[in-house]
């Protein structure tokens, strides 16, 4: 695969990904921990790290298939 052919397929992932992160609301999920104190407020997204890490290994998946 050349350099303008990548450039131009990371520029429409790009494309796609920020039309789809307009729709889809990432974290605040069920399964993120979040604890309040009286001054301080804690958030680990947990559930959103999973979801992010199995969408970016299949994305890796496929693009791997097709070297």
């Amino acid at each position: 695969m050349n350099l303008p052919k990548t450039i131009m397929l990371i520029g429409v992932m790009f494309i796609i990904v920020g039309f789809l992160m307009q729709f889809i609301k990432l974290g605040r999920l069920p399964g993120d921990i979040v604890i309040k104190k009286e001054n301080a407020t804690f958030y680990f997204p947990i559930m959103t790290s999973i979801i992010l890490s199995v969408v970016l290994s299949l994305i890796f998946y496929i693009i791997g298939r097709f070297r």
